[in-house]
């Protein structure tokens, strides 16, 4: 056939779409109706409109800061956190909370452990003031805890946001304006000196009227340099010591230059090396807390967070999962959770996180996805065979310690409210050892390692078949069906058992039984070293060996069924696998037989009824 190359769109190939090949049709209509066609590929993007970030951005060494030292670093303690959920993150809210979800949102982070939280920006809305009245005037501020309002640099917005916090005992000024090189140019089309003064005039406002009208009040200043990220570094520093001449910091009562990655515009090294140069160039270092609020636009926010710490950080603000403007904010849940992780105290407790989910799922309106790290649905949940089986030796492991060290797990999902048993899920992607593990954990029946294979078998028949994941309800029907219930073509329906003399070691066992085998029943007596070769015996004697066949016992699993909410009382649970021969040949395959019973002797009888049925037609024992 001769390939032909076409383009659907004739400006395509200017626009550097690269052609596909098809092949002209053939067979009837029918059957080309049904092949989907394959499309053109989409013509390349606009790269020629962008620019590196690092192309005009430059952070050089110097005699204060000659080289990064933070690659070097470790974080091994936990930053000073802020939540702006109230704030950042509610004015990215498609319906902002309301006074009650608020409130409820507000009480919860205190629960958390929080202990500076951004409660909103009075001057801005009624609602974010009333609020703020409410929490004062109610007395629901504790004595640890500061509450942090914003304001912009307007004498008449910082008025009002005075008016806000009276009365409060612990309050953070946060006053911001935006030093970007690119908002300077575009948006306020002002000079450095002029962006410097705006800063420097909104800061000495706010020092004189909280000196006013704050008296008893323990008041900090934070300020931010909006877009720093995006702000030449010499200039950064210079609004920042401007302030600080103006707030005059000291060890105890430090300023927080707060340096935002507003937009996240490089990779997360780059926001280190912004923050590792300020700490080096920043005059006295002890007045200031360098805090940090990295938002996701690159989606490597967690990440700049991280590195921004081991460069020297102090500070940490963002939203209970990843919440604000855009991409969002950085991830409070998540920073926070890594550091346990590292066995570093996180500084809040995240112990029931299943409610934080609620609570921030009702606030905000926006739903945790279900592979969101450490809280999604679907996190601690393992559908791969190889991973199940590892996740299950992993958890059998480490009973025996006290440090936790289980495969694909970092985590104890117990310690932050989650249980064990949605670890493991089946579908068609699974093995032999999560079907196992569910079996153990949700009925108590645990089973030989062949056993499980074989079992996996009919599961992933199940599974192949519907094309869904497999409920451990469902797993439990196919095993009772497979190995318990079956009661065709051979059956138990009575036996005794005695033993040949007295109970001494070397005393054989007699079982007598009654078992129906098709359309016949059989009165059965077989006599062994134990139960189990004496009713073999017994069935050889009287079903097969008539036929030339003999059914071999090969392996043979007995324990006790363990714990879980789903065991119907004690119960043996035994396991024997049989292999029927012929002139001493094997007959099929061999299969396993499993039976249940509060006595151990009746369970094992089931259990080589169960392998015997469970032969099948390969073996040929009742044709």
């Amino acid at each position: 056939k001769i390939l032909s190359w076409e383009f659907s769109d004739p400006g395509a190939a200017r626009a550097g779409a690269r052609m596909v090949a098809t092949r002209p049709a053939e067979g009837n209509g029918n059957e080309d109706s049904k092949r989907r066609k394959m499309e053109d590929r989409l013509p390349k993007m606009a790269v020629e409109k962008y620019r590196s970030f690092q192309a005009w951005y430059q952070i050089p060494f110097d005699e204060k800061w000659t080289q990064r030292s933070w690659p070097q670093a470790r974080v091994t303690k936990a930053p000073r956190w802020c939540t702006v959920d109230l704030r950042d993150g509610n004015q990215a809210l498609i319906n902002p909370m309301n006074h009650e979800k608020k409130l409820r949102l507000y009480l919860h982070l205190l629960k958390l452990g929080y202990r500076e939280i951004e409660v909103g920006f009075p001057a801005a809305s009624q609602t974010d003031f009333d609020f703020i009245r409410h929490i004062i005037d109610n007395d629901l501020v504790p004595d640890d805890v500061f509450i942090q309002v914003l304001t912009q640099c307007r004498k008449d917005l910082i008025e009002r946001t005075i008016e806000g916090v009276k009365g409060c005992k612990n309050v953070v000024l946060h006053v911001y304006n935006s030093t970007s090189e690119l908002q300077r140019r575009v948006v306020f089309k002002k000079g450095r000196e002029e962006i410097k003064a705006l800063a420097v005039s909104g800061v000495s406002l706010v020092r004189q009227l909280a000196d006013e009208k704050l008296k008893g009040v323990n008041v900090r200043l934070e300020y931010s340099p909006e877009s720093f990220t995006g702000t030449e570094l010499d200039f950064a520093l210079e609004v920042c010591e401007a302030v600080m001449d103006v707030w005059k910091p000291t060890p105890e009562n430090q300023v927080i230059l707060n340096l935002p990655s507003t937009v996240e515009m490089c990779t997360p090294n780059v926001y280190a090396d912004q923050i590792e140069w300020m700490c080096a160039h920043i005059s006295r270092r002890d007045c200031v807390c360098i805090s940090i609020h990295p938002h996701n636009d690159r989606g490597t926010g967690i990440a700049a967070a991280e590195l921004a710490m081991m460069a020297g950080a102090d500070r940490v603000e963002g939203c209970l999962f990843g919440n604000g403007e855009r991409t969002g904010n950085v991830c409070l849940v998540t920073l926070a959770l890594n550091l346990f992780t590292q066995g570093i105290d996180p500084d809040v407790s995240y112990t029931e996180l299943e409610e934080t989910i609620k609570i921030s799922e009702y606030c905000t309106e926006l739903k945790v996805p279900e592979r969101y790290p450490w809280a999604g649905s679907l996190v601690y949940t393992a559908f791969s065979g190889s991973h199940q089986d590892a996740i299950k030796k992993g958890l059998e492991a480490t009973k025996k310690q006290q440090l936790w060290e289980v495969p694909y797990l970092p985590i104890d999902p117990q310690d932050i409210g989650r249980h064990y048993e949605a670890l493991i899920r089946v579908n068609s992607q699974s093995g032999k050892g999560g079907i196992a593990f569910l079996l153990e954990t949700e009925y108590g029946i645990s089973l030989p390692k062949d056993c499980q294979a074989e079992f996996a078998k009919v599961v992933q028949k199940i599974s192949d078949e519907t094309g869904k994941e497999i409920s451990a309800a469902q797993i439990y029907e196919a095993f009772q069906k497979t190995y318990v219930f079956p009661q065709e073509p051979m059956a138990l329906l009575d036996y005794e058992m005695s033993n040949t003399g007295t109970f001494k070691d070397d005393s054989d066992v007699i079982v007598k039984a009654r078992v129906r085998a098709g359309a016949a029943e059989y009165e059965i007596h077989g006599q062994g070293n134990g139960p189990v070769s004496a009713f073999v015996a017994g069935i050889n004697k009287k079903v097969f060996a008539p036929k030339g066949l003999e059914v071999h016992l090969s392996d043979y699993h007995s324990v006790a069924r363990s714990a879980c909410r789903n065991a119907e009382g004690s119960e043996a649970v035994c396991a024997v696998r049989c292999q029927a021969l012929r002139d001493g040949e094997k007959q099929g395959k061999s299969a396993f037989g499993v039976g249940l019973h509060r006595n151990t002797t009746t369970a094992v009888l089931r259990a080589v009824i169960s392998a015997i049925n469970c032969l099948g037609g390969d073996a040929k024992l009742f044709a």
